[in-house]
């Protein structure tokens, strides 16, 4: 076998390994919880804008797009911007890359790429600082509810252009919030691309652990994960290009980063 594929294989053992070590597993969930109260995630920024995410989130963001190679990211919850330049600029680094490929480096005048962020509120000094951002002429943005029903539909219409679709989901964390959002985007997840629910560890917190925030234990990301997965079982839903949306908790990726704001929230479209 060649180098490339043993390393493959070790990390692959690797990743097995993490998933069946229960202890270890529950000093990531400690480790959370311990950072949680610092607010660690506050802490990190990605090319000039805080992106709110703690580091290991930001790599599989980047592994995913890597990966998946979309031409459409779509973003609930926007807040600084960084995490929408992040997106950006990993579609640039796919511009740039097939490029390369292609013999050249040159690149096309306008990217057919794009990260579409929505959210109920883009504070000004944060619509600021994303317009003057040199990743900008790759990000579109829509202020509203990104479950009301004319957003929804803008949003649908867009992705109607592209091929290849990604989706975020970071806004408000409630349970019937998020449910209503899976049920809106999900659908135009791209056949093995993803729809990653960001801070579904909510669930695995204390009770009363959260405080201050209409979301908690029991109602919360993750319960809206689960939900959405029964209600596809129960009565299914087509997705994008008119087959039916099949999905299912990617654990690899989870198990892989050990420490991460989205436990069972890695959804695939197979």
């Amino acid at each position: 076998m060649d180098p490339i594929a043993l390393f493959s294989e070790e990390v692959a053992r690797n990743v097995r390994g993490i998933g069946e070590d229960k202890s270890f597993i529950a000093l990531s969930n400690d480790w959370n919880q311990a950072a949680i109260k610092h607010h660690y995630a506050y802490n990190f920024s990605w090319l000039g804008r805080p992106i709110i995410q703690v580091p290991q989130d930001a790599y599989a963001i980047q592994e995913l797009i890597w990966r998946i190679r979309p031409d459409l990211v779509i973003e609930t919850g926007i807040a600084h911007g960084g995490s929408l330049v992040m997106s950006a600029s990993m579609l640039a680094l796919l511009d740039y890359c097939e490029a390369a490929v292609a013999g050249t480096t040159i690149l096309p005048t306008v990217s057919q790429r794009r990260v579409l962020g929505i959210d109920i509120e883009i504070r000004a000094h944060n619509r600021h600082a994303i317009d003057v951002h040199p990743m900008r002429h790759l990000i579109e943005m829509i202020e509203g509810s990104s479950i009301d029903p004319d957003v929804v539909q803008r949003v649908h219409q867009r992705a109607a252009d592209f091929k290849t679709v990604m989706v975020f989901l970071d806004s408000n964390h409630t349970h019937n919030h998020v449910l209503a959002e899976l049920n809106a985007y999900a659908p135009l997840v791209s056949s093995g691309s993803y729809c990653v629910v960001w801070d579904t560890g909510v669930e695995d917190l204390p009770e009363g652990f959260v405080t201050g925030r209409p979301w908690g234990k029991g109602n919360n990301p993750k319960t809206a994960v689960f939900e959405f997965l029964r209600q596809l079982q129960a009565k299914p839903l087509a997705g994008a290009g008119g087959a039916v949306l099949n999905m299912e908790i990617d654990k690899q990726i989870e198990h892989k980063l050990a420490i991460t704001a989205a436990p069972d929230g890695f959804l695939k479209r197979v």
